[in-house]
């Protein structure tokens, strides 16, 4: 059975960072593309970040050059590592392996 975990979410003042991890169970992360995404309160849910099983990446417009996508093969885990964050990127932020299922997700909020 898979299981994606995130934490790592919080409250941050515009202009911090924040890492977000996501812990895979019953799946390989080297073997699979996963990605992250977010939903803010009457908002669809959108991709942030996604990383191909070569390691290729690929970033939303508007996250680009703020948030950066990673992986430990060892720990099977995935990394959101987000800097320069603004009140916008507030939401539910969720790790998906297409075809496996979402993680419950983790809030971030970014206010002062």
């Amino acid at each position: 059975q898979v299981r994606l975990v995130e934490s790592g979410g919080g409250l941050v003042q515009p202009g911090g960072s924040l890492r977000l991890s996501c812990a895979a169970s019953g799946i390989l992360l080297s073997v699979y593309a996963m990605g992250w995404y977010r939903q803010a309160p009457g908002k669809q849910r959108e991709l942030v970040a996604e990383i191909s099983s070569g390691g290729m990446t690929n970033y939303a417009d508007s996250v680009k050059g703020r948030f950066t996508i990673s992986r430990d093969i060892v720990k099977n885990t995935a990394y959101l590592q987000m800097g320069s964050l603004k009140p916008e990127d507030t939401a539910v932020y969720f790790c998906n392996i297409p075809g496996y299922g979402w993680g419950q997700g983790t809030q971030v909020t970014v206010s002062s």
